[in-house]
């Protein structure tokens, strides 16, 4: 028998493509993409919005934001993953050559997302350190110890949360060795460890498995902790927060464009995340459908959130509920004090944190694999490895930058996140052929989207990113 050309042979092994890692179930995308948006900002952003500007008086434009965001942005971003089976880069690419041929300026631009996402994922590993002690405080009782004096509760997390540092002092302590002393070191690379062990397992194996377990968990957790709170006396004035509609409110701008930021950020599209699962997700699936389900879901999740916080807080604090601002001093400070104070509230405490863990872990690992899927797309990294390298990496910045992580945060998120956004939507919208876009929409669907989606994407949608860009700029950040 004659052997095979050493050519043919050649060519046969490079046509030999290992089969690329995706979703096993279309609710493992849906959990997965669900738990990407779950994160800090339902939980210590979205209840103070809605206690601050009126309850449904800043739920309804809240609300018209997410369809109108939903219905473009994210199923633009899932589409242009899809369609390119790839991540930012490699799906920018694609556009620009679908257009004219030059893949390497799309490829060029992908980049920012890829960057946005990697220091995104930095400042979210420095909060999760934060979630992961508080955690295990609830779990030992170290937490509801604290009780309710505001000093004790301040000084805690002024343990593990240091105040800005000069950068000769910042500098001083690295070169003493201590950062690891600093701030919360240890809790760091313990919390970065879990969410690199489940990405290290790939998509399916991984990623979809953890959400299938922490996602559900998180949203029978929550109904359990908003039902007890139920229960207790004053907590109907809390109530009375979220339910309050102020027609007068609506005329308010600073509702309108708080509520459009609070929207744009919550469903978690910023060119990265989304772009990324979106390639993973198989081409039997229905985008819009797809879409559809975590626009919802992340809403239920914010209301969840909203409906254990307002209420709790109103039971301890009653008319100084008014003088709490969001942000992490309402979830590691306020609310501790809140939890500690009331009937069963060593429990409650405990069972919180544990649903902000689960909202941040989903979050951290979606942000942290842009960065990795780009290590193997590009320089064909086996995924253990891409997972180790970016690890490391996020591992040496998030121990550097922890005096720093407000500003850190606010840099990307005001500025990366939205110009991420917009660059996917002129890359979906305006570079990409339409045809091919629709295609892309429409390939595993039932029925072809409506005529609106891509007027509505191409005009509203990129402007809105736009918009959210200078906005936050402007205000020092919308979302």
């Amino acid at each position: 028998m004659d052997k095979p050309h050493p050519a043919a042979s050649k060519a046969a092994a490079s046509a030999i493509v290992e089969k690329r890692d995706g979703f096993g179930t279309r609710w493992g995308f849906i959990l997965a993409c669900i738990g990407s948006a779950v994160g800090m900002g339902n939980i210590w952003r979205f209840p103070i919005l809605v206690q601050k500007y009126g309850g449904i008086t800043f739920i309804l434009p809240y609300l018209l934001f997410v369809v109108l965001i939903g219905s473009t942005g994210i199923i633009e971003e899932f589409a242009l993953g899809r369609r390119a089976e790839a991540g930012p880069v490699g799906a920018f690419g694609f556009a620009t050559h679908d257009r004219n041929g030059n893949r390497s300026l799309g490829e060029w631009l992908g980049a920012i997302p890829i960057v946005g996402a990697l220091m995104l994922a930095i400042g979210y590993t420095v909060v999760m350190s934060w979630v992961f002690k508080y955690c295990w405080m609830g779990i030992n009782g170290d937490l509801y110890a604290l009780g309710t004096e505001m000093s004790a509760v301040v000084g805690a997390f002024g343990s593990i949360a240091p105040e800005s540092a000069s950068l000769g002092e910042a500098l001083q302590t690295m070169l003493n060795g201590q950062i690891f002393g600093v701030g919360n070191g240890v809790w760091l690379l313990t919390g970065l460890a879990v969410s690199l062990v489940i990405m290290s397992l790939g998509v399916s194996g991984g990623i979809e498995k953890a959400n299938k377990i922490m996602m559900p968990l998180l949203f029978v957790l929550f109904v359990g902790l908003a039902i007890y709170i139920f229960t207790l006396p004053g907590a109907n004035e809390g109530y009375k927060f979220i339910f309050t509609l102020n027609p007068q409110g609506l005329m308010d701008p600073k509702v309108w464009i708080f509520a459009f930021g609070q929207a744009f950020f919550s469903l978690s599209v910023a060119g990265n995340g989304s772009v990324i699962y979106g390639s993973y997700l198989s081409k039997d699936e229905s985008i819009p459908t797809s879409a559809f389900n975590v626009a919802v879901f992340d809403t239920i999740a914010a209301h969840l959130a909203a409906l254990v916080i307002i209420p709790a807080m109103a039971v301890m604090l009653g008319s100084e509920i008014n003088n709490v601002n969001g942000g992490p001093g309402l979830m590691f400070v306020y609310l501790v004090s809140v939890f500690n104070g009331m009937p069963g509230g060593r429990i409650v405490g405990m069972i919180f944190f544990i649903c902000v863990l689960f909202a941040g872990v989903t979050s951290q690992i979606n942000l942290y694999e842009a960065p990795v899927a780009f290590l193997q797309e590009k320089f064909k990294f086996k995924r253990r490895a891409a997972v180790a390298t970016i690890g490391v990496i996020g591992a040496v910045v998030a121990l550097m930058i922890q005096p720093w992580t407000s500003q850190w945060m606010d840099m990307v998120s005001i500025y990366l996140c939205p110009l991420g956004a917009f660059l996917a939507g002129v890359m979906f919208f305006w570079v990409m052929k339409k045809t091919t876009a629709m295609q892309a929409v429409n390939q595993g669907a039932k029925k072809p989207i409506g005529n609106w989606f891509y007027p509505l994407g191409k005009y509203f949608y990129c402007a809105a990113a736009l918009i959210a860009l200078i906005a936050g700029a402007i205000l020092g950040g919308i979302g």
